[in-house]
């Protein structure tokens, strides 16, 4: 409340939340009060905010704030329902509070990074990007996959939360749109599953005119692949987004996607929808491909060589 939305007087605070975890939305409904804000906590099922379309079509009516808070187990960052909401002048925090562990993410050390040290690193990483046509990543395990982010501008996300229209993750990355159906090559996926965790072994996934058109049959792969085919939804073949991870306090340790996708060192392939972060597709959910150690080019200039940025 003080560090990330510096919530002040009187300022009106929606805090979205599942039954899975009533008591963290409670305990930040209690210091929202402490705070001088006007709480309010509106409790969906845990099953539906990865289904876009259901909570944009429930909940919007809920959402009118000054702050919202994503204190669900699933993100709900990039519904259009927050979208719409930031684009009116309110301000979204996502903490999105799914763990493969079973303790509370707000008990992680990486929600303690600095957020102006993730400012200064995230805002020169952003200002390379100015401009940039093409990008390229490879990793030492294979991956060589090329992105169009041509139009498209980036996103510093550092849990920082205090302006108006501003929608931001306690993930700490920059993260950029990519154009849907520009993404080719091929991701050597060694890092994290989503919401699914950690690979056992890497999987080759193969990407055609922004597509996924294979996933490697190996065990990680099968688990990848059925759990995309559970949204029942094509649209979720896409790439939607490119992020680079940037807390030096975070792992890549499949307890917490949102930790795995913010590890330094890291990037990840966003698949599904990408409309709240400055795309164009829309799908059923979102989640991200993390692996480890990039080398990033932008227009053929490097950015970042086996996982350290220069």
């Amino acid at each position: 409340m003080r560090e990330w939305l510096r919530v002040k007087r009187g300022e009106r605070l929606t805090i979205v939340t599942d039954e899975l975890h009533v008591v963290e939305a409670m305990a930040m409904y209690s210091h929202a009060q402490d705070a001088g804000a006007s709480p309010f906590v509106l409790v969906v099922p845990s099953a539906s905010p990865q289904s876009g379309e259901g909570f944009d079509d429930r909940c919007a009516a809920f959402l009118n704030a000054d702050a919202i808070i994503g204190a669900s187990h699933y993100s709900i960052m990039t519904t259009r329902a927050i979208r719409d909401m930031v684009r009116s002048g309110s301000r979204f925090l996502s903490i999105p509070l799914s763990t493969n562990d079973g303790t509370s993410l707000l008990e992680s050390e990486f929600m303690t990074m600095d957020v102006e040290q993730a400012g200064r690193v995230g805002s020169r990483v952003a200002s390379r990007f100015a401009g940039v046509r093409e990008v390229h990543v490879t990793t030492p395990v294979g991956t060589d996959l090329r992105f169009s982010v041509e139009g498209r501008g980036g996103n510093l996300f550092r849990g920082l939360c205090d302006q108006p229209g501003i929608s931001t993750s306690a993930s700490f990355e920059f993260s950029i749109s990519v154009v849907e159906d520009a993404t080719e090559g091929t991701l050597v996926l060694d890092g994290s599953m989503g919401y699914i965790g950690l690979v056992e072994e890497p999987v080759r996934i193969h990407f055609k005119q922004g597509r996924i058109v294979s996933i490697e049959a190996n065990r990680s792969g099968h688990r990848l692949a059925s759990y995309v085919d559970s949204f029942r939804d094509e649209r979720m073949y896409i790439a939607g987004e490119l992020g680079i991870g940037l807390n030096t306090k975070a792992h890549c340790a499949g307890r917490s996607y949102i930790e795995d996708e913010s590890a330094y060192g890291t990037f990840h392939v966003g698949i599904g929808r990408n409309v709240a972060l400055g795309g164009k597709h829309y799908a059923n959910g979102h989640f991200d491909l993390v692996a480890h150690a990039p080398t990033i080019e932008l227009d053929g200039a490097p950015l970042m060589q086996g996982g350290v940025l220069l």
